[in-house]
């Protein structure tokens, strides 16, 4: 009995010591095993963010981190009449004739419009922005539908280089706008800009064309709607008084001269310097001024196309300085709807140098009186948007005086620019968006729209500055012969079916 109990006491003692030995074993046996999780949980890690960078990488090389892809296409009808008034003309041969005055109309003209926007960000700080554009009427390669068995205004007697893409032409694919852009230089508020300028469908011109607003990069309609090339210096300081406010320094050549001798008295180069302010600018509300000088501008384009094709600069006439101001805001909650305003106003000055065209038409004057003379215009307007419906309604007017000059033939009109007119010319429109979800970008958009131009002419030479103006109501008994058949009034309804992406 008592060997028994020794045995069993011996064997207690045993388990006993041994029982340490046991959790010790296996408390290694889980220290290695949490050692080997952590190896892998770093490993892990490890390979997690070397995943990361390589996504990393490959969306800082993605396309869509680069590069911004957008455009437009327009189907547009036009029902365009007029009527000229009686005037005589060259006759080709250094003479003039007698031209009647008659009743003009095309009932049905078509046109397709076509354009792809690009922005691409090529190094911090420096992006790339182009257009390319094409612009035709439905069955023709040229422009000759808009002008019949005459011209009617100079600036669409046929395209040349400022106009190449916003009148109707061929088929072509051109660029419109290249530029590279330079911003945030020594880590200040001030950008440069060099390349083929976004000169053309300045404000107010936006509202009509059911655009955005183009911010910084635009110029105002008034003045300047003109595919241009050259620079932009802009600085926009952050002053909280003045939210938005901006200026910039700009520059453009409208004529390159080429290589010139040293023993003739050659063509001169073309140039624009101007200078433009913007102390406020919001969305309720912006204020903008422009001055523009044109330097030696030539007697006439190199024309492409049309009745004078192969004119080109045989002189400079002279230099024409340009003031301009303009007010735009938008008016949230009236009625339905918001009212977006504008008010431009503008002056012009020439400075005739005494050179002219086939020895007849100075700047805005007769070879026979050459002089200085000053003009001014006022463009004033608005639209009312009904968002709940996507229903925009606009009205406009402008009126220039017998002198008025601007640089804007490439403006988005049939018969002639309308800022250019020495006259009054009245234009409504309705624009109805479909309300359909955007795919392509927040700005995509498809809409109709319908409008009707009125132009009252008073004084001949719309848009040209060639030769002195004369009053409408004196032809064909006062002034020289006219290069373009003048019109006394001109009327274009127009609608559209437009897709923005």
């Amino acid at each position: 009995m008592k060997r028994t109990a020794r045995k069993v006491l011996a064997g207690a003692l045993l388990v006993g010591l041994c029982q340490p030995l046991t959790a010790l074993a296996a408390d290694q046996d889980l220290q290695k095993k949490m050692e080997v999780l952590e190896k892998e949980l770093e490993a892990l890690k490890q390979q997690m963010k070397d995943t990361d960078r390589k996504v990393e990488k490959v969306e800082e090389k993605s396309i869509g981190r680069w590069l911004t892809l957008g455009g437009d296409y327009r189907f547009r009808y036009d029902y365009l009449t007029g009527r000229t008034a009686a005037h005589f003309a060259p006759d080709g041969q250094g003479g003039a004739m007698l031209v009647d005055g008659k009743s003009v109309k095309d009932s049905s003209l078509f046109t397709n419009r076509f354009g792809i926007n690009l922005k691409a960000k090529a190094t911090q700080n420096v992006s790339v922005t182009a257009r390319l554009l094409m612009y035709k009427v439905t069955g023709a390669q040229d422009d000759a539908a808009l002008q019949g068995n005459s011209a009617y205004s100079f600036d669409r007697a046929g395209a040349f280089d400022g106009t190449v893409g916003h009148v109707p032409g061929d088929s072509k694919l051109s660029v419109d706008r290249v530029y590279a852009t330079w911003s945030n230089i020594m880590d200040q508020p001030i950008w440069f800009s060099v390349g083929r300028r976004p000169s053309t469908g300045g404000i107010p011109a936006h509202l009509k064309q059911n655009q955005e607003r183009p911010g910084n990069s635009g110029v105002p309609q008034l003045l300047v709607d003109y595919a241009f090339d050259g620079g932009t210096l802009g600085w926009a300081p952050d002053i909280e008084s003045l939210p938005g406010a901006y200026m910039k320094l700009c520059y453009g050549r409208g004529f390159e001269s080429g290589i010139q001798e040293s023993n003739n008295n050659s063509l001169k180069d073309t140039d624009m310097i101007g200078i433009n302010i913007v102390p406020y600018d919001t969305d309720a509300f912006h204020a903008e001024f422009q001055y523009n000088r044109g330097m030696d501008i030539f007697n006439a384009p190199v024309m492409l196309t049309g009745p004078y094709v192969g004119l080109e600069p045989t002189a400079n006439i002279g230099d024409i300085d340009w003031y301009g101001l303009s007010f735009l805001g938008k008016v949230k909650n009236v009625g339905p709807g918001s009212l977006n305003w504008f008010v431009n106003g503008a002056l012009s000055k020439t400075h005739p140098s005494g050179d002219t065209l086939m020895g007849t038409y100075a700047l805005l004057s007769d070879a026979n009186d050459v002089k200085s003379t000053s003009g001014w215009a006022v463009y004033a307007g608005g639209r009312y948007d009904i968002e709940s419906t996507g229903t925009k309604i606009g009205l406009e007017y402008n009126h220039g005086s017998k002198n008025w000059i601007t640089f804007a033939p490439a403006a988005d009109d049939m018969w002639t620019s309308k800022v250019g007119t020495r006259g009054d010319v009245y234009e409504a429109y309705v624009i109805q968006e479909l309300k359909f979800t955007p795919i392509s970008s927040y700005l995509s958009k498809v809409f109709f729209k319908v409008g009707y131009q009125y132009y009252d002419f008073d004084y001949t030479g719309s848009n040209s500055w060639l030769g002195a103006p004369v009053k409408i109501g004196d032809l064909p008994n006062a002034g020289m012969p006219q290069m373009t058949a003048p019109m006394k009034q001109a009327q274009d309804l127009y609608a559209s079916f437009e897709v923005h992406f």
